[in-house]
């Protein structure tokens, strides 16, 4: 190789390769596009400097949005899970923990919050 591969922008480790169009770590198994702002997650700022979080299909989320579980996940303290296919209405995004960046009411659960690659917008 004679060009040098930039590091990974989540570990800064060294030993990254290209695989298609991506770059991807084995260290951390992070995956990004090479030159893309924001490579470093899911949520990217806008052109006004807002965050801009994206479902697990690349759609825009709002506050008030519907969307749909499109992973079933289990819920600790609940003999069953959150099946796929679940709606959940008027959706809040919020800097959560861990990559939880929806705020959420789930029939039969509760408050919780989800992750934004969990959720297809409905």
């Amino acid at each position: 190789m004679t060009a040098s591969l930039p590091p990974c922008p989540k570990c800064s480790g060294e030993y990254t390769y290209e695989m298609n169009a991506l770059m991807v770590c084995p260290e951390c198994a992070h995956e990004w596009v090479p030159g893309a702002a924001g490579a470093a997650g899911a949520d990217v700022a806008g052109a006004d400097g807002e965050r801009v979080v994206k479902d697990a299909v690349g759609n825009v989320l709002n506050d008030g949005d519907t969307v749909t579980v499109v992973k079933a996940l289990k819920v600790k303290g609940s003999p069953s899970g959150i099946k796929v296919g679940t709606k959940v209405r008027n959706i809040r995004l919020v800097d959560g923990v861990d990559g939880h960046d929806i705020d959420c009411k789930v029939d039969g659960f509760g408050a919780m919050q989800l992750k934004s690659s969990v959720v297809k917008k409905a």
